[in-house]
């Protein structure tokens, strides 16, 4: 089924990442430490990291602890980065040269030497250049006491945003335009309606490289959603591989709940829709699994919004947000028809789709935390940001409708410089007030310079 008139590409150079760059800046730095990349399972670490070695480095030198457990045994030895190097030179045939040779640890949670290592390659060997990667990393930094703390840098990876699918889908001056913009004037409609087509497409494929790929290679959402599946089946054997029986259960429990948790009109997420009568105390090492995992975010209530937000928020009042709309939905099996409708897709499982997406869009953040405010069940923001030194609500609409009720009782309360609303509306300013369109709520912090 052909929903969009977008030219399929089998051209690898469209899929381009934003990580790259940060790539490259980590590549320059003097000193070094060796780069953790993180990030949940097909955002496309691996990929982008050979990408990187194939085009920067004269030769780049891949190992995958997972698939080959038997590399564990070139740190039996010991972990002096001399000894590491040689035995790795030994095994793949080539010669190691500080400056021109990029050395990938893939899946490297999978060896906790190799992990430990990193430490030492730090202190006595920073001329080399080491990246490592991993899809559990942060369970197994959580189990390892030898983590080499303040020895790497990290970086984080996420599914594609929507300005790198527009890049992909050879949209890029489209990308960049919508990125440069930092006063809110109304596009021409027929650009807005373009960037609103290609929205509720992203809505339904998500961000994962191999969907969007896929999805523009052959131009089937057929294809793209089976992908998705299979996605899903792979984090899924995650939780019975790397937890205890009693722990996938309760991993699953979790992850299957989400979806109607967030259909539902008040998305706050309840134990008691997990499992009847299910307390805290029986699902906090779950949610915590599903978040180390990169699987999922949280977005923390706060009941007053002050500095620092993270003081005022509520450790038992949150939402819970999947990594992707696309496996989004695909776990509520959204049907294809609805990207084609003008409106259904926005109103789907009241707005659940939407409010993903923003949170997905938000979580690129630096510090990847997300927060909402409530009033006493009278009001409520969807999402309050950080600026400086000062807090914006941002409120998202997933229809056109004006109603501005809980933006302006934040207003009366706090008096923000400017208030924000995402919606599917064109850009718009007045009196301190922003529409941002949907589709550009990742450049929200262009509109907030004094």
């Amino acid at each position: 089924m052909r929903i969009f008139a977008v030219l399929p590409s089998k051209n690898e150079e469209n899929m381009n990442r934003e990580l790259y760059n940060e790539l490259l800046s980590w590549k320059n730095r003097d000193p070094r430490k060796p780069l953790i990349v993180r990030g949940a399972r097909q955002v496309g670490k691996t990929y982008i990291i050979k990408k990187f070695g194939e085009k920067e480095y004269n030769q780049h030198i891949f190992l995958n602890f997972e698939k080959d457990p038997k590399l564990d045994e070139i740190f039996n030895k010991g972990l002096d980065p001399e000894i590491i190097l040689k035995e790795i030179g030994f095994l793949f045939g080539k010669k190691i040269d500080k400056n021109s040779t990029l050395i990938f640890f893939d899946e490297i949670q999978a060896s906790e030497r190799a992990l430990k290592s990193l430490k030492y390659f730090f202190e006595e060997a920073p001329e080399y250049h080491i990246i490592a990667a991993g899809s559990l990393l942060g369970i197994a930094v959580n189990k390892k006491r030898s983590f080499p703390v303040g020895k790497v840098t990290f970086l984080e990876m996420y599914p594609m945003s929507f300005g790198e699918y527009l890049e992909a889908a050879g949209d890029k001056m489209l990308k960049d335009r919508i990125s440069e913009i930092t006063k809110a004037e109304a596009l021409p409609e027929i650009i807005h309606e373009k960037l609103l087509n290609h929205f509720k497409l992203y809505l339904f494929l998500g961000g994962m490289p191999e969907v969007v790929k896929s999805y523009l290679d052959y131009q089937d959402v057929a294809k793209a959603r089976h992908i998705q599946i299979d996605i899903i089946k792979a984090y899924e054997n995650d939780f019975s591989k790397y937890t205890s029986r009693a722990q996938t259960i309760k991993n699953t429990e979790v992850w299957n709940s989400i979806p109607n948790q967030l259909a539902k009109e008040n998305k706050k997420f309840k134990y008691s829709d997990v499992k009847n009568k299910a307390r805290a105390s029986s699902y906090e090492l779950a949610i915590d699994w599903l978040k180390k995992t990169g699987l999922i975010n949280l977005a923390y209530n706060l009941s007053t919004a002050k500095l620092p937000l993270l003081g005022y928020a509520s450790d038992s009042m949150f939402k819970i947000y999947l990594l992707d709309t696309g496996l989004l939905g695909a776990k509520l099996n959204l049907k294809s028809k609805s990207i084609v409708n003008p409106n259904e897709l926005f109103k789907l499982y009241n707005g659940a789709f939407i409010e993903n997406f923003v949170a997905m869009e938000l979580s690129r953040t630096e510090d990847r935390k997300l927060f909402y405010w409530t009033s006493a069940g009278k009001a409520e923001v969807d999402f309050v940001i950080q600026y400086n030194e000062d807090i914006y609500p941002i409120e998202v609409k997933s229809g056109t409708s004006r109603n501005l009720k809980s933006l302006r009782s934040y207003e009366t309360r706090y008096h923000p410089k400017k208030i924000i609303r995402t919606s599917p509306r064109n850009y718009y300013e007045k009196d301190g007030f922003i529409n941002i369109p949907l589709y550009a709520i990742a450049s929200v912090y262009n509109f907030l310079e004094d």
